[in-house]
């Protein structure tokens, strides 16, 4: 019988798994991704720390590029190292841990690794990434750095570190070869610890649109970026040596579909796709979103996250939802950037009111015991969707200042989210 059983674990062995034969630091394809995001640490974010930005004492910081800009290297120096050595520390991945979730996924900037003469960023952000990865090997937990902010901004908003209009990265092609450089950076800093760093996301979140115009220019230069990304990635050695890395695209605000027969899985070895799932950012439907999400029933937002499961188990990619949250309103003040209003409100100029945002965002000591009981609710037929149609999940985010119903960590400490993401109160709730 063990003779029978070796010989059937060794030709199992054999058999390429849907993410092919490369050795990955996790068993992708056969178990769930369940991760957090570490936002606002390392590119900064006034939605996640507004008192970082408070301090500065300057109307005129909104985002990374401008607290280069107009806060003083001295002052900016000592509110930046505050603020790396304090927002995320090691007992927050021994909490994560112990949360019982398998990846993070850590966003940071071109400026970590290069500027421009032109370039206002501060640097220091390196040592803090590298730590991270120490402590995530200390508590098994495997690391996705993802490119957030991108030469000139992939997509114009906050989270690329340079709100603007439009995207811009991709009308210079020294801000696509800057941005090649980047991979290959970290390509060469982590090629040998594909055991804990098994995921490199190329780009976060490129703007294959231009407001309600699909945006072909840059959806063409994303895809040649995305072959040229992924050869290097995949042989750093000029094919002597294959590496081990997942190499995570983004899918450009495009639906899974389009990306068919795109690196397909017989001939790219190690392609996941990210897609991000909110259901707050629209108040009128249009071509691009067809409902109206920031108008939906509690129900309604249940429901709809349950359907997402066939969606995604139609992509032509093994896919993960990198970004998605519990709560189903955009109340949280700086979502859409410093000073700016919120849709559920209709502080935000050209929007049509749902409600009242209080109650909805803040300490989780103001919200109600039937706002938690829809936010376990909702985060329940997420993960159990995401989990039924795709590789996974990776929630946004783990630590708010004064977002709560955005936290992870707050959400485990205060009931919507269980310590356990299997223990399921509701297993049945898609039905």
């Amino acid at each position: 019988m063990s003779r029978i059983l070796l010989s059937l674990f060794a030709c199992l062995a054999l058999v390429p798994t849907i993410f092919g034969a490369l050795q990955y630091g996790f068993p992708y394809g056969e178990e769930k991704i369940r991760g957090v995001n570490l936002g606002g640490w390392l590119v900064l974010e006034s939605f996640t720390t507004p008192s970082l930005f408070d301090r500065t004492g300057d109307v005129r910081v909104v985002d990374e590029y401008t607290f280069g800009q107009f806060v003083p290297k001295v002052r900016a120096s000592e509110l930046l190292k505050e603020h790396w050595d304090t927002f995320i520390t090691e007992k927050d991945f021994e909490d994560i841990a112990a949360a019982g979730l398998n990846h993070v996924r850590i966003p940071i900037g071109h400026w970590m690794f290069e500027l421009s003469s032109e370039d206002p960023y501060y640097q220091g952000q390196l040592p803090y990434l590298l730590k991270a990865v120490e402590w995530a090997r200390k508590y098994r937990i495997q690391v996705i750095v993802a490119l957030y902010g991108a030469p000139s901004s992939q997509n114009g908003f906050i989270n690329s570190g340079h709100f603007r209009d439009a995207a811009y990265w991709h009308k210079n092609q020294t801000s696509v070869d800057r941005t090649v450089n980047v991979m290959k950076t970290l390509t060469a800093m982590f090629e040998d610890q594909t055991d804990i760093v098994s995921i490199i996301q190329v780009m976060n979140e490129p703007a294959g649109f231009r407001k309600a115009i699909l945006n072909p220019e840059l959806l063409e230069v994303l895809k040649k970026y995305y072959y040229d990304s992924y050869n290097f990635i995949r042989n750093p050695l000029g094919g002597k040596k294959k590496s081990n890395f997942i190499v995570m695209l983004h899918d450009a605000f495009q639906h899974l579909s389009y990306w068919n027969n795109f690196m397909p899985n017989n001939t790219y070895d190690g392609v996941m796709m990210d897609t991000h799932i909110y259901q707050m950012f629209n108040d009128h439907a249009s071509l691009y979103f067809l409902h109206i999400d920031a108008h939906m029933t509690d129900d309604e937002h249940i429901q709809r996250a349950c359907t997402n499961a066939t969606i995604m188990s139609k992509s032509p990619m093994n896919t993960i939802i990198g970004e998605w949250t519990a709560t189903n309103n955009d109340c949280g003040p700086h979502l859409l950037g410093r000073f700016m209003g919120q849709r559920y409100d209709g502080t935000l100029p050209g929007t049509n009111r749902v409600g009242s945002c209080i109650g909805r965002t803040g300490k989780a000591s103001t919200f109600s015991d039937e706002y938690k009981e829809f936010m376990r609710k909702y985060w329940e037929a997420q993960t159990q969707s995401y989990e039924k149609g795709g590789q996974g999940w990776i929630m946004w985010t783990w630590k708010m200042e004064n977002a709560d119903e955005w936290s992870y960590k707050a959400g485990v400490e205060n009931g919507w989210i269980p310590q356990d993401p299997t223990d399921y109160k509701y297993p049945n709730i898609c039905g």
